[in-house]
């Protein structure tokens, strides 16, 4: 008997070339390794139904759960400024799109669950590792109140997959409030088929910008939720990794945790990714990089919104958004209550500061709310410099130092899922221990309160534990 759950597929309702229908590849052994039974509350599923072999079944693949609709998503998309015209879901699965208990809908999607006619050169499965990074980091981005998909489960296969050597395989059910992508407009713009164009345009402004007065409204809805959310990356020192158009969101989501990490010692040209050899999404880059994509929205959307001027101006408009959240985002987290024209090159004096001496992102920002800020710098005389500076800015507004401190601490998190300890949790896993990986999601579950029992999970990398780069998942 298949699990039954609450799904209505809108997207499954659209054209037939938006997709193809087919389920998911079943495996040979399904063990469920994690459920994040918040989430499947949230989503008004009972977290025993999924743990039963019913449960277990939807969520590894193996069962088709009543209501579904499964399909692979096509789309398009710009890959480190390359053009792919056919990209679409090669290893992930839509099984439809469930309505919560307060009205709002969700896609519920396999990630790892087998060949789809859109997979190139991987296998359709994903190993492990990427697996366990993913339900860590966007679980991480979540707590953060960063805007995510979600992970709702993790299961492993039974079945081997081969990378470099051969790794055990696992399935990850990712949860979003939708999976339309800048290279799903790009798709059907590229085919010259404004039909389809205009079909999706509408069917992303009934889910996501219901207000919107058409294609326009739509472009300027985004621009507006992807300046809010990079800005948000840049404070908690995030780097995607991987910011090709197919990756960037409508909903403004983020979404697809392959090459991304979040920043040890500080330095703006950062970069984590394996195949991102010229920097292209370095840390500093990701405000240019989402403005890119952005322009190549437009540019997929002009056959609908038809004035240029008109499409110009709303993308220009992501720069002083942007830089406007980035200020409020900065200037909170230096415990400012006010605005200052002296206050952008007080921040960017500070990070100025940090790259030189390579002082650690997060733990440095969470050491300016108490007294040993100076410890994250070798160079004590400059910090000591620029403090002076800070404190004669705090000087001019009311506040307790105290209260001061409560308010950096609610935005400054002590926890960050650090590469370093992912990769550990990654390795424990393979030999059969999920302890460390669920001790990280414990902690990072409350990322702004006092780690406590957790404190050891705020220590940088030693030199021997460093992480230089990371990979997708294929």
């Amino acid at each position: 008997m298949a699990l039954d759950l609450p799904f209505d597929n809108s997207y499954a309702r659209l054209p037939a070339r938006f997709y193809t229908k087919m389920p998911p590849t079943p495996v040979a052994a399904p063990r469920l390794l994690a459920l994040n039974e918040g989430l499947a509350q949230q989503l008004g599923l009972d977290p025993a139904d999924l743990k039963t072999p019913e449960g277990l079944a939807a969520l590894s693949g193996n069962g088709v759960p009543g209501g579904s609709d499964p399909l692979a998503q096509v789309y398009a998309g710009h890959q480190f400024g390359g053009w792919s015209p056919q990209l679409g879901d090669g290893r992930a699965i839509l099984l439809g799109e469930l309505l919560a208990p307060d009205g709002a809908r969700f896609d519920l999607q396999l990630k790892g669950s087998g060949r789809t006619p859109y997979s190139r050169m991987g296998d359709g499965r994903a190993w492990l590792g990427p697996v366990l990074r993913e339900y860590i980091v966007s679980e991480a981005m979540a707590a953060l109140g960063v805007p995510t998909t979600r992970a709702l489960a993790a299961v492993l296969t039974g079945e081997p997959v081969q990378r470099e050597t051969t790794l055990p395989g696992a399935v990850l059910t990712r949860v979003a409030t939708s999976h339309i992508r800048v290279g799903t407009f790009q798709y059907f713009a590229a085919q010259n088929d404004v039909e389809a164009l205009e079909t999706l345009t509408q069917h992303a402004i009934a889910r996501h910008d219901p207000d919107a007065e058409g294609a326009l409204g739509l472009l300027q809805g985004v621009v507006a939720r992807q300046a809010a959310l990079i800005a948000q990356w840049l404070g908690f020192g995030f780097v995607h990794g991987v910011m090709n158009t197919d990756n960037m969101t409508i909903s403004g989501e983020t979404i697809d945790y392959g090459p991304c990490a979040f920043i040890d010692a500080y330095h703006p040209m950062r970069v984590f990714s394996s195949i991102d050899h010229q920097g292209r999404y370095a840390y500093g880059r990701q405000p240019d990089m989402a403005l890119w994509n952005l322009t190549q929205l437009a540019s997929a959307l002009m056959p609908l919104i038809g004035d240029i001027e008109a499409a110009q101006a709303a993308v220009d408009a992501f720069t002083p958004a942007i830089q406007t959240a980035w200020m409020g985002v900065f200037r909170a987290k230096l415990g400012l209550r006010t605005e200052e024209e002296s206050d952008g090159p007080l921040i960017q004096a500070l990070l100025a500061r940090m790259a030189e001496d390579g002082a650690d992102f997060t733990n440095t920002f969470r050491a300016l709310g108490g007294e040993a800020a100076a410890d994250q710098f070798t160079d004590r005389t400059a910090f000591a410099a620029w403090e002076t500076d800070w404190r004669a800015r705090l000087a001019r507004e009311e506040a307790t130092p105290e209260d001061r401190k409560a308010e950096m601490d609610r935005v400054n998190p002590a926890l960050i899922p650090r590469t370093h300890r992912i990769e550990e949790a990654i390795a424990a896993a393979l030999r059969d221990d999920l302890a460390p990986f669920h001790r990280m999601n414990a902690a990072l579950a409350t990322p702004f309160d006092t780690p406590g029992d957790f404190a050891e999970l705020t220590r940088p990398p030693k030199t021997d534990e460093i992480v230089a780069q990371t990979f997708c998942g294929t």
